[in-house]
């Protein structure tokens, strides 16, 4: 069994401190549950924050920011999905994921290659998209990583699970516009549960989501609903709306099963 937790919360905006405190605390707490797991959201140390992001990015290595999950993925045993920070590197913003692993160490980075420009994202305004899919090797299972936007475009889950990925993370910060309807931004909900629950199915992995939750900044609401989903369609876990943790533990004999039952990376 893989234990994974899944952390949800609302940034505070110019706050770096308190969010990288946020997601201490959330891991501290669950820490008896011995982790093998943490993802992080998308942004979780900034919020959706244009001027952090313009102009304080963090350096190639992910700063102070990376470095700070290294020490708390050393103290606890964990294995991190460190969520994203915007990263500067030869004149360059790219949306980075950093991979670390119990030891603290960087084991891999993957840049966000579908970036969002949508229902009022301008994110490729500002950074350039990566172009090359990420599956790491962890101590207790093959690791696919995706982020946010990436969720809408299945091929990229087809080639994750053809590098053997057994278990697709997505760290993301989900958001829609706050002028928005209730109707309109439960029907932008219900949109990101069904890609969770199909990205699941479709590649017979575990899907794991950990999204911002609330108002991301003056014009854009997170919409929460952070997930893990089983290879068959369960919601194992849904965090809802609100500050919020989620855990579970993944049975990997039952991807494993499939891929040399129902061979889905092999079929056209």
């Amino acid at each position: 069994m893989v234990k994974i937790l899944s952390v949800q919360f609302t940034p505070v905006i110019g706050n770096k401190e308190a969010n990288l405190q946020k997601a201490y605390d959330f891991i501290e707490k669950n820490s008896s549950k011995q982790l093998d797991i943490v993802v992080l959201p998308e942004f979780f140390s900034t919020g959706i924050d244009d001027r952090a992001f313009i102009e304080r990015p963090e350096d190639a290595s992910g700063g102070d920011v990376v470095e700070f999950m290294q020490n708390t993925a050393k103290k606890f045993n964990t294995n991190i999905i460190s969520g994203s920070v915007l990263i500067q590197e030869n004149g360059k913003l790219y949306n980075t994921c950093f991979i670390i692993n119990r030891e603290g160490k960087v084991v891999a980075q993957y840049r966000k290659i579908h970036l969002y420009n949508y229902f009022g994202g301008n994110e490729g305004t500002y950074t350039t998209p990566g172009d090359i899919p990420v599956v790491v090797d962890l101590d207790c299972a093959k690791v696919g990583i995706s982020m946010c936007f990436d969720i809408k475009f299945p091929m990229l889950y087809r080639k994750l699970i053809q590098k053997g990925a057994e278990i697709i993370v997505s760290p993301s910060a989900w958001s829609t516009l706050t002028s928005l309807s209730e109707k309109e931004k439960q029907d932008f909900t219900t949109t990101w549960q069904a890609m969770n629950i199909c990205r699941a199915t479709e590649s017979l992995v575990y899907f794991v989501s950990a999204n911002l939750t609330g108002n991301a900044n003056k014009y854009l609401y997170s919409i929460g609903n952070s997930m893990i989903c089983a290879p068959l369609g369960e919601v194992v876990a849904n965090a809802g709306m609100g500050d919020n943790a989620i855990y579970a533990d993944l049975d990997l004999s039952l991807v494993r099963k499939f891929k040399t039952t129902v061979p889905v990376a092999e079929m056209e």
